[in-house]
């Protein structure tokens, strides 16, 4: 099977905006990308990752980052 291309820079602009929510977000709350991360049973890893705009999130990861991070789903995607 063919590897999927790249995506398109407005999706990869979307991606960097929301991982900036997530980031403003989780320091609003005073907390760690490791406390984050193990409350939403990820890793400090996927977590820089996903801030850093270069990993896109599943939405079950959104859901367990809003909860650990104590905001609404729709403060982080916007």
């Amino acid at each position: 099977m063919p590897s999927a291309s790249p995506p398109p820079d407005w999706v990869l602009v979307e991606r960097q905006a929301v991982g900036n929510r997530i980031r403003a977000a989780r320091l609003r709350a005073n907390l760690t990308q490791e406390a984050v991360a193990l409350t939403a049973e990820t890793d400090r890893s996927s977590v820089v990752r996903i801030e850093l705009g270069q990993q896109s999130p599943t939405l079950d990861t959104l859901i367990r980052l809003a909860r650990a991070i104590g905001v609404p789903l729709a403060e982080l995607v916007g």
